[in-house]
């Protein structure tokens, strides 16, 4: 085994993870997941599980001594493994800082003794209501725990790259979607959401008038962005990954079809998001390559996948959000 080309993948049993083990795999790099299954699937990685350059170990990251074995002989390090999601959040900070924060220190301090390179899982929730298009120096304004518990993780991430010598860079993901997003737990992702009430012959929950805008970026995009700013020459950053071109919310719901129903806005959620990709095209030469139509049309093709995903209809999620609307209502801009 090359150390050159050994990378552990934080988080790699999940959404985004699973979809950077296959590239690595592809790139002929040895991969070792750390997993604890909270919320990755091991059918996430069954396309490559019988791969002899896979090793996965289920570990939690806040468990890990800096010493462990499991970071020895190894180039580089992405950390994608975190608590996601806003009301859990809420409901639950301390638990979203000690996994986002304290368990990314945890890796860090991994990453120091061992690894040469260490590329982080930043969210672009830390620019909170943003000006757009938004560029990596726009003023940071975490709205719930969950954004400043991974903006706290970037954080340290760049401090121990200036304190202990680490390359650190950092990928700021915007509106990440494709197979294997997240279905399972609470309501969150609107894709888990619409696809599972399309199968289920409900109508499709637009929150608004659906004319708010996300700039979605499809995974496989996102994953070719951690591997080019592990490879760059350029240290210390922070890249913004997005898809480019926001796309409304009711232009997505007409694109999967069905009766559709409209439910309130909810506070301290933007009307647009909407990344300045430059800083990525220039330093990583990186451009999104997946165009929204067929990136949802691929997803579409393969709705089964969705047939274990809770079902949100209008009462069930307006009770999943009420401690949403309590504490973010508070503070609406």
């Amino acid at each position: 085994m090359r150390p050159d080309k050994t990378a552990i993948v934080t988080g790699g049993a999940g959404f985004i993870g699973s979809h950077l083990v296959e590239l690595l795999i592809e790139k002929d790099f040895n991969v070792r997941v750390i997993d604890d299954f909270s919320g990755g699937r091991s059918e996430n990685l069954s396309g490559v599980i019988n791969e002899p350059t896979l090793e996965v170990i289920n570990r939690n990251i806040c468990e890990i001594s800096p010493t462990d074995n499991v970071f020895s002989q190894v180039d580089t390090i992405y950390h994608l493994a975190g608590r996601g999601d806003i009301v859990p959040s809420i409901e639950n900070p301390m638990e979203y800082m000690e996994v986002n924060v304290q368990g990314t220190v945890r890796v860090l301090e991994g990453a120091r003794r061992s690894a040469k390179r260490f590329v982080y899982a930043a969210s672009s929730s830390c620019y909170g209501l943003a000006n757009v298009p938004t560029s990596e120096s726009h003023p940071i304004e975490p709205m719930y725990p969950y954004a400043l518990s991974k903006y706290m993780g970037e954080g340290a991430a760049f401090h121990w790259g200036n304190v202990y010598g680490l390359p650190v860079n950092s990928i700021c993901i915007f509106n990440a979607y494709g197979p294997r997003v997240k279905t399972k737990g609470v309501y969150g992702a609107v894709f888990g959401v619409f696809l599972k009430q399309k199968l289920s012959g409900k109508p499709l929950t637009i929150i608004g008038d659906g004319t708010q805008s996300r700039d979605f970026v499809y995974v496989t995009d996102v994953a070719r962005a951690f591997f080019l700013a592990s490879i760059t020459t350029y240290t210390h950053q922070r890249f913004n990954i997005g898809g480019g071109s926001p796309q409304e919310i009711r232009h997505l719901a007409d694109l999967i079809g069905g009766e559709k129903v409209y439910i309130p806005k909810r506070p301290g959620e933007p009307d647009v998001t909407f990344a300045d990709i430059s800083k990525a095209k220039s330093k990583l030469n990186w451009t999104p390559e997946v165009n929204f139509e067929i990136g949802v049309s691929k997803m579409l093709e393969n709705i089964h996948l969705w047939e274990d995903a809770p079902l949100w209809e209008v009462d069930r999620i307006a009770e999943a959000t009420e401690v949403w609307n309590e504490y973010l209502g508070k503070h609406e801009i």
